[in-house]
């Protein structure tokens, strides 16, 4: 049986180029792979998954909240590739575990784990619930050299935990940051019971 992947990182650890290269060694082995992102991801292009680096490709579906994938289609892959997966329904990442189980194609998903208030974004979530497998694409922090694990959203240059919770952008709005640096820049107290105080 075929697995579903789901490989997290925060913000700039070259997760959408990740996704590119294992779609060019596919293609190079003469292996069709099929690529979707979420429609909502207008930030290279609606039609394109594009990594920071400036590489990109055709995306073969855009996926909507109300999207049905086209399961006999997929047969014929060898692999399916998702971007940007945290924005992904529910019912979408259920679809692609019956991709994997019923169809025997292998999917692999690339997003972020949680949101700039440190909260898992839906789609990320069912994924850690139905992933076979689970890994970290790794990056350093912004602000040292310590293994990233938080998204940092910035205002006006400063840092915030307000705002939308969709609110996409790139190297201008989220940098990647340890604990330690997320904390300092927001000078926050981490009170579970109330989620992140500012103080």
């Amino acid at each position: 049986m075929a697995k579903l992947y789901f490989r997290y990182g925060a913000v700039g650890s070259a997760k959408t180029l990740n996704l590119l290269a294992v779609a060019h060694s596919y293609t190079q082995q003469n292996k069709k792979v099929f690529v979707m992102k979420p429609e909502l991801d207008v930030r290279f292009g609606q039609d394109s998954v594009t990594s920071r680096a400036g590489l990109s490709r055709p995306a073969d579906l855009l996926l909507g909240p109300e999207s049905t994938l086209p399961f006999a289609q997929l047969t014929a892959y060898h692999c399916v590739l998702v971007d940007e997966a945290q924005f992904l329904t529910a019912a979408s990442v259920e679809q692609l575990r019956e991709v994997a189980t019923t169809y025997n194609v292998p999917v692999i998903c690339y997003g972020l784990r949680g949101d700039f208030r440190t909260r898992l974004f839906p789609g990320a979530l069912r994924l850690m619930e139905l992933a076979d497998e689970i890994s970290e694409v790794k990056t350093t922090c912004f602000f040292c050299n310590k293994k990233a694990v938080f998204n940092l959203k910035l205002i006006d240059g400063q840092a915030t935990v307000h705002g939308p919770v969709v609110d996409l952008g790139s190297e201008e709005k989220y940098l990647p940051a340890c604990s330690g640096c997320y904390a300092n820049k927001l000078n926050l107290n981490w009170d579970t019971s109330e989620g992140l105080v500012a103080r």
